[in-house]
């Protein structure tokens, strides 16, 4: 698979296989990823990897806290605009509709909404989960580090025939993974990663997000028409 095949078929996995990811690639990838482009050369990505016993211990924990029906946290950053404007309002809600258009839950089925929000916790039932923080020190510049580092990662491991799903979603859950983790205090958590092996009958699974066409987004000067 070259890089534009991995960029073409990758996308957010809700739904995996009971199949383990060789560590031995997992390993491969994490590292191949640190060539990813940051400013100076920082590096400013701080990954924790969990698989087997951690992993299920971590989802045990999110049960139980989820299980007293406490409150989120309050996320430590805006994951979107609080005013958030056209067009990015509306391919928001074209997506959240097409999903749970492929899951069947109508609109009005709140309670179904929530239960099929909580399998983020889960990891959608992935094999890997992955944690992604960065130093509170470090500003809007690095965070877009952060985004480069994360994209190679999933395009690596698409071209390995591993799939994934990035998920700003842990945000609101920031304590309990602090704590599990034991972050240093210094560090602020950005999001999660679902990674397995995407589960082919799973109807969310089937579900392609849009993109706009290349003239809404780009203007290209000097360019033959």
């Amino acid at each position: 698979m070259n890089v534009s095949d991995a960029v073409r078929s990758r996308k957010s996995v809700r739904a995996f296989l009971d199949r383990t990811v060789p560590q031995a690639l997992l390993r491969e990838v994490l590292g191949l990823a640190a060539r990813s482009p940051s400013g100076g050369n920082l590096q400013p990505w701080r990954i924790d990897v969990l698989v087997d016993e951690p992993l299920a211990a971590f989802k045990a924990r999110m049960a139980q806290r989820m299980s007293k029906d406490v409150s989120p946290d309050a996320s430590e950053y805006p994951i979107y605009p609080d005013k958030l404007g056209e067009p990015y309002r509306s391919a928001r809600f074209k997506l959240g509709e097409a999903m749970y258009a492929q899951l069947g839950i109508a609109r009005e089925d709140k309670t179904g909404r929530l239960r099929w929000l909580q399998n983020n916790y889960r990891f959608f039932g992935a094999p890997v989960g992955l944690f992604c923080t960065v130093d509170r020190g470090m500003g809007a510049a690095q965070w877009s580090d952060l985004g480069m580092y994360l994209q190679t990662l999933m395009l690596l491991l698409r071209e390995r025939g591993v799939d994934s799903c990035a998920q700003e979603a842990w945000s609101i859950y920031h304590q309990t993974v602090r704590e599990f983790l034991q972050t240093p205090p210094q560090h602020m958590l950005f999001c999660g990663m679902a990674i397995g092996y995407a589960d082919p009958a799973a109807a969310v699974n089937r579900l392609q997000s849009e993109r706009q066409p290349l003239e809404q987004f780009t203007r290209l000067w000097g360019f033959a028409p």
